[in-house]
Parts: structure tokens; C-alpha cells; sequence
């Protein structure tokens, strides 16, 4: 299947337009539109799910760059487009008012960035954080185009450039995408109360790889697809974390237990998937943080919902039990500043809020109850490396008696 596809010019500058930000580098006195040879720095995979098969091709008249790709597959509308490499969304335009149609940009923080354009759904916020793989938005024909296809650019300042996949240049073809991460994330699989570490796997079959301890046998339990968001619980009160995900799509929770599967809607588009037990009972509940409002939004089995303020947009959610209580408080990690910023909600007393700082730039944060003390501890993972950083503390907001790394999972180039 193929289609004859227009533009119509859209200024780079409001293409890539961000409150408080500029895209544009110190060094780049490139006009709008502009094209360069020079490769990108930024580690691009296809932004496509792992294994998925997609024919792409720059044309020479291409607007408003030669540089810039058109992909497209038989029967691609509505396809899922995931974020090409980790960043966060300077741009994101629901509404199709020609040119570029509805179109996201992610700020990759070094210069550099990466259009989407042409989706007929959009699912991320402006200043949301997002991870390679992550989905963003669906294929569609919006804007000044013929046909649906996803058009992409690499850019560098205000200058598409040469695009580059996974370390190659690109060569106009029908390739498979190796955008096939790992996310940590950690668990009480074996109902002793000590956290195992787990990565959800964004693979074409994507699965829950859990490491293997001298108390748990780990393994590979598929479940979800590559698009998901990974979100651990004991959903039945037994002492066992369960397995779940939700679908930024649709906002649909599916979560595995002894009992089977159940399934609950649950947030909005752009939001991200936390559990917890909200109230003591014993079972983890769901909920989600709101990048938009920099919110909580939790949900109690019997349907009732609170609002919890907390942190920034671009902050990552964590949730845990910081005081030992038996209630999961909550808490942000900011990868900019490798800090974690958690909320203490005791009974009887007003929350409080402690900064812990930990781990590196943009790292992805993990919280476990490493020692098995009956308070949650905080962790990080290093996505080059694949490398957990756990701190061990009396309290999570304390001061740290131990610190261990454990490698675990594939890292990322």
C-alpha cells in the first residue's frame, strides 16, 4: 500500500515551541526548515513497538526536510506510535489545524528532539516525561496529508538531520523495530515481605522477567503487550504481589490474581498507572498521577477517589510505605535532579514532605522493601547499565545504613 503525501510548511520554531524552554542549541544559526548531514547524538530506536514491521522513506522534495521520514503498512491508522528515545514532551497538539495535523515533540535534552506528526490520537501531555517505547499516539492522516502514515523527524536545534536508528543510518526500507526495552520495577513475589526486582520486558511478547534469589525461583511470566505500563500489587490481600498493567489507550487496568483476570478503567490519556494499599486493608488499590496537574488521583475497591497534589509535571511517580503503617504514602523522583521527594501521610498527624537524593540523571526509580523491615526503600536503575541501586534505610526519609547494586535486566545503548 502506498500514498502520494503533502505538507504544507510548518515553521520548525512553532513546531518545537515549549513554555520556559528552547529547543534551538547555542550553537545552531540554522533557519526553520533547515536540513543537515550531521548524525544525531540521541540513541533513536524505530518509533514503532518492538518487532513490528514498517516501510519508511525520505523523498529529495520532502517539506520540510529531505531528512525526514514518512512511514506507513497496510492497514496502519490507529497504529500505535511509541516514543523513539527517553525525553520529555515539549509539544503536544490535540487539535488538527493543518500542516504537521496533530503532532507531538520530545525534547531529548541535549539540543536535540523528535517530531511525531500526522496522529490521529495524541496521548501524552506537554512537560510529561516519557521512556523509549512508551506509547504517544496512533497513525493518522491529520494535518495537510493524503494518507495515514506516521510522519518523523530527528532534529538537532531548528535542523532535521540525518536520521539514525539503532546506531545505523537509515536507508529507505522495510525494517522490524528493535525499540525493545526494559523497565524496572520490583515486587514481593515470594510473600516473605523482602521486594524482588523484576523488569517488564517491551518485547513483541512482552513479559514480567523476575531475578532469581535464594528465596524465589525469578522466571518469565508474559503478560501485557509492549504498549503497556507495568503496575504491581497484591490484589487479593494474601500477601503475594500480583501482576498488572495498564493501557494508556484506553486507561484500562488488567490485573492478574489466583482468581483470574479483572479489569478497571481507571484515568485519563497521559496519565501513569501506581498501586498501593490506600487505606490499610491489606490489599493494593489503583490509581494514577496526572502529569498535567501534577497530581494522584487513587481509587478505593468501593469506587471512592482522592486528590493528592505532589511534585512537578515531568516527576516520575513512586509509591510506599515510608513509615512502616501499613498504608502506602506517596512520592515523585525527578531525573533531572536524581531526587526523590516523599510524602509522609501518619494518622493523627498533618503529611510531611522529605527530599532524598539518590541515584544519577536519569535514571528510572524503583521502591522495594529491600530488607524486609516492613518499611518500602528507595532504588534506582540505570538504564545503560541495567544496574539497581538500592538504598536501605531504618525509614525510607533516614539516613542510609547500607547501599547494594545488582545487575538485572538488558541494557540500553
Amino acid at each position: 500500500m502506498s500514498f502520494t503525501w503533502s505538507h504544507a510548511f510548518v515553521p520548525a520554531a512553532t513546531a518545537v515551541a515549549v513554555a520556559g524552554a528552547a529547543l534551538v542549541s547555542a550553537t545552531s544559526v540554522v533557519s526553520a526548515g533547515a536540513t543537515t548531514g550531521v548524525a544525531p547524538t540521541t540513541a533513536y530506536d524505530l518509533p514503532f513497538s518492538c518487532g513490528q514491521t514498517w516501510s519508511g522513506g525520505t523523498r529529495a522534495k520532502h517539506s520540510p526536510s529531505r531528512n525526514a521520514i514518512d512511514f506507513n503498512r497496510p492497514g496502519d491508522e490507529g497504529s500505535g506510535v511509541v516514543v523513539a528515545a527517553p525525553g520529555v514532551v515539549a509539544t503536544a497538539v490535540t487539535v488538527d489545524r493543518g500542516g504537521y495535523g496533530r503532532y507531538v515533540v520530545v525534547d531529548h535534552g541535549n539540543g536535540e528532539s523528535s517530531l511525531y506528526a500526522h496522529l490521529k490520537a495524541v496521548m501524552v501531555r506537554p512537560g510529561q516525561s516519557v521512556d523509549k517505547g512508551a506509547l504517544l499516539g496512533a497513525v493518522g492522516s491529520s494535518g495537510n496529508a493524503s494518507g495515514p502514515h506516521l510522519h518523523f523527524e530527528e532534529r538537532s536545534g531548528r535542523s532535521v538531520v540525518r536520521p539514525v536508528f539503532a546506531g545505523a543510518d537509515w536507508r529507505a526500507s522495510t525494517v522490524a523495530s528493535t525499540n525493545c526495552v526494559d523497565l524496572p520495577i520490583a515486587a514481593n513475589l515470594a510473600g516473605d515481605g523482602v521486594a524482588e526486582l523484576l523488569v517488564f520486558r517491551r518485547t513483541s511478547k512482552s513479559s514480567f522477567e523476575a531475578q532469581p534469589t535464594a528465596g524465589y525461583a525469578g522466571g518469565s511470566m508474559p503478560f501485557g503487550v509492549p504498549s503497556d505500563e507495568p503496575v504491581l500489587g497484591d490484589w487479593n490481600g494474601d500477601g503475594y504481589d500480583d501482576l498488572g498493567v495498564r493501557a494508556p489507550r484506553t486507561g484500562m487496568f488488567k490485573l492478574s490474581g489466583p482468581a483470574g483476570i479483572t479489569r478497571l478503567k481507571y484515568g485519563v490519556r497521559g496519565d501513569r498507572p501506581v498501586a498501593g494499599d490506600w487505606n490499610g486493608d491489606g490489599t493494593s488499590d489503583v490509581g494514577v498521577r496526572r502529569p498535567s496537574t501534577s497530581s494522584f488521583y487513587l481509587r478505593q475497591a468501593d469506587g471512592t477517589t482522592s486528590t493528592v497534589p505532589l511534585g512537578d509535571t515531568d516527576d516520575l511517580p513512586v509509591t510506599g510505605d515510608w513509615n512502616g503503617d501499613g498504608i502506602s504514602d506517596l512520592g515523585v523522583y525527578d531525573q533531572a535532579t536524581a531526587s526523590f521527594t516523599l510524602r509522609v501521610a501518619a494518622a493523627g498527624a498533618a503529611p510531611w514532605t522529605a527530599v532524598v537524593p539518590f541515584g544519577a540523571v536519569g535514571d528510572l526509580p524503583v521502591i522495594g522493601d529491600w530488607d524486609g523491615n516492613g518499611t518500602s526503600d528507595v532504588g534506582t536503575w540505570t538504564p545503560s547499565t541495567a544496574v539497581f541501586v538500592q538504598r536501605q534505610a531504618p525509614l525510607a526519609t533516614s539516613v542510609a545504613r547500607s547501599v547494594t547494586s545488582v545487575q538485572w535486566g538488558n541494557p540500553r545503548r
